[in-house]
């Protein structure tokens, strides 16, 4: 019974660590071709830091710099196709000084452009019942809204989302 434990729990880890070699291969094969990226990219990775506080890569962006909760695990960002990767330990729940709430996934995912993220995956907002919210953006440097994009375009004062408050943990996202 050992033996037959033995090799099957040494299969389940054989194939995950397939899996995870076949997810950062394709992980560097996105990147552009310059060996200088794919090695920064590498580096960056492997430090399980990124370059810059994800709150300062809001700012450089026209963002409030509380958009995520606090608690986030690390982010990536692919500066050639504008990517962004937020990486949260689990599912969580801000409450903003608005009155507002946002659900986060365990990975939310998003283009980043000058004062917007668009295409958002893995981000909730409550508007009578929970709706996916598939855009943020702030649309000039001196605007004090923020609106996002959740079925309806809903506008919220900016400063409510200028400190990166602490995420509450639920169940599922």
């Amino acid at each position: 019974m050992e033996k037959a434990l033995t090799k099957v729990g040494s299969f389940w880890i054989s194939k995950k660590a397939k899996e995870e070699l076949s997810n950062i291969s394709e992980d560097i094969s996105s990147l552009s071709n310059t060996v200088e990226e794919k090695a920064k990219w590498i580096f960056n990775k492997l430090k399980g830091k990124p370059a810059k506080a994800l709150t300062d890569l809001l700012r450089e962006h026209n963002l409030p710099p509380g958009l995520f909760p606090k608690n986030i695990t690390c982010y990536e960002f692919d500066e050639s196709k504008y990517k962004l990767i937020v990486h949260l330990s689990s599912p969580c729940e801000v409450s903003f000084k608005d009155a507002s709430v946002v659900r986060y996934a365990t990975r939310v995912k998003a283009t980043l452009s000058r004062g917007k993220l668009s295409g958002i995956e893995g981000m909730k907002t409550k508007v009578i019942v929970w709706v996916k919210v598939t855009s943020v953006s702030v649309e000039s440097y001196k605007s004090d809204k923020v609106w996002f994009m959740a079925g309806v375009k809903k506008s919220r004062p900016k400063d409510a989302y200028e400190m990166p408050r602490d995420g509450v943990k639920i169940e599922e996202f």
